[in-house]
């Protein structure tokens, strides 16, 4: 039977990707105002204060200099080469292009933990991301979402490649550094450090904004990308993190094309089929299998044991 604790992982997790799925079309929709310099910039420096000022009503964490070290590569993968590569890449490219890379993440990921923390490839984890990304990919080519004509771009797919990449390293390399500190104290620093990375860059792209011009409607999605998309969305990651392997983490991204085929047919855009309750069916079942292949630990517990008789 599941405890409380794992559930509680795959319910944050998953609030993550719903909230990363609805990131996609409106994170478009911001780009054709700002500059994807400008929207990574509100994304890193809004996140930023929020998590300083939730810090102030939790209890004090004192986080030893050389993890402070290790926060900032972590800030690198984790935040500025994962944001900053995706949002070039959508610039770039089309979102159902940015949606079909995305389904790599579990692959990347499973590669580096092979790597890193020597988890284990089993047949039940190929498996699962096989029949997940079949699901995933199902969807995002049924989907008639952003078909506005804009094709795809190489070099806008390789930039969202590149954040897929950096995001795997991020689940997998920094790891044990996550489990040391509560979601909060390893949030707020990825963030600040992420914003002084990135604002030397951004610095002019922004001070040339009227901020006095912006409609109410683009306040509300940029408010959207940073509150939800960044803010919640990373304390959720960070808590799935604690408890659950990053494989299994990596393996809710074909959540995000679920949420993008809710929404065209939402607003009338699409219609659900047959073939979208299959594909959808198919993610969950990945994730499923996925969930239930053995760790490295539960594998040397069962080695022990086979010594031991």
């Amino acid at each position: 039977m599941v405890n409380n604790k794992i559930l509680k992982g795959h319910a944050a997790v998953f609030a993550a990707n719903v909230m990363w799925g609805f990131n996609a079309p409106i994170g478009k929709a911001v780009l054709a105002e700002f500059s994807p310099l400008s929207v990574t910039t509100f994304r890193m420096v809004g996140a930023a204060l929020c998590f300083w000022i939730l810090s102030l009503f939790c209890p004090k964490e004192d986080v030893e200099n050389k993890d402070l070290l290790k926060l900032f590569f972590a800030a690198l993968f984790g935040v500025v080469f994962n944001q900053g590569s995706f949002i070039f890449g959508l610039s770039l490219t089309s979102p159902i292009d940015a949606s079909i890379v995305t389904t790599t993440t579990p692959i990347i990921t499973m590669i580096v933990a092979a790597i890193y923390l020597k988890e284990p490839v089993t047949n039940k984890k190929v498996l699962g991301i096989f029949i997940g990304a079949l699901g995933a990919l199902t969807l995002i080519f049924s989907s008639q979402l952003a078909s506005d004509g804009h094709s795809g771009n190489i070099l806008g797919d390789l930039f969202c490649l590149i954040a897929q990449l950096s995001f795997a390293i991020y689940l997998t390399v920094f790891r044990d550094l996550i489990i040391k500190y509560s979601a909060v104290t390893i949030s707020k620093w990825l963030f600040i450090y992420a914003s002084i990375c990135f604002i030397p860059f951004s610095y002019h792209d922004v001070s040339s904004i009227d901020f006095t011009t912006i409609p109410l409607t683009m306040i509300l999605q940029i408010s959207y990308v940073v509150l939800c998309a960044t803010f919640l969305a990373y304390i959720f990651t960070t808590l799935a993190q604690q408890i659950l392997r990053p494989t299994v983490i990596s393996m809710y991204n074909y959540v995000q094309p679920i949420v993008a085929s809710i929404v065209t047919v939402a607003i009338g855009m699409d219609t659900f089929g047959w073939k979208k309750g299959i594909a959808i069916s198919l993610v969950f079942l990945g994730v499923y299998i996925v969930t239930q292949s053995k760790s490295k630990a539960q594998l040397e517990t069962e080695r022990k044991g086979h010594l031991k008789n």
